[in-house]
């Protein structure tokens, strides 16, 4: 058998290599902070296609009536509300709009334009482009990006 101060050596031994690994102790981050380390600027890359002009006058999604001479776009990825720049990839020409409608559920288009924002992207006679979205912060009335969050 063995002698009682090498079983104790072995458990002392044992306890303190149990010990001596660095703890990892879980970082609480707040709200903010997470949001602030996981926020990207979102970009989307798709097909973009614009209203009929029989939707004049319609109600959006929000409740807002629907012109075809305003800049909006419908897309159901991104929350109504957002600001994008909506960039024609063949022509590089590009438009800010605001997100106020919905496209049906089963379109796999990214973005549906108002006519003036086809028009301006450059693809009316087209009718579809391939485009690039990107979310946008807060944007004043003019159309430039606000500095303030």
């Amino acid at each position: 058998m063995h002698p009682p101060s090498l079983i104790f050596f072995i458990l002392f031994i044992s306890f303190l290599s149990f010990f001596s690994y660095p703890l990892q102790i879980p970082v609480q981050l707040s709200k903010q902070e997470t949001t602030q380390a996981i926020k990207k600027p979102k970009v989307l890359y798709g097909t973009a296609s614009f209203y009929a002009d029989k939707f004049t006058g319609r109600k959006t999604a929000t409740g807002a009536i629907y012109s075809h001479n305003k800049m909006t776009a419908a897309c159901n990825v991104l929350p109504l509300g957002t600001w994008i720049r909506v960039t024609n990839l063949r022509n590089e020409r590009s438009v800010i709009a605001f997100v106020n409608d919905r496209l049906h559920p089963k379109n796999k288009r990214i973005v549906d334009m108002s006519k003036m924002g086809a028009e301006r992207l450059g693809y009316v006679s087209r009718g579809l482009t391939q485009v690039k979205v990107e979310v946008l912060e807060k944007v004043i009335k003019t159309g430039e990006k606000s500095q303030d969050k």
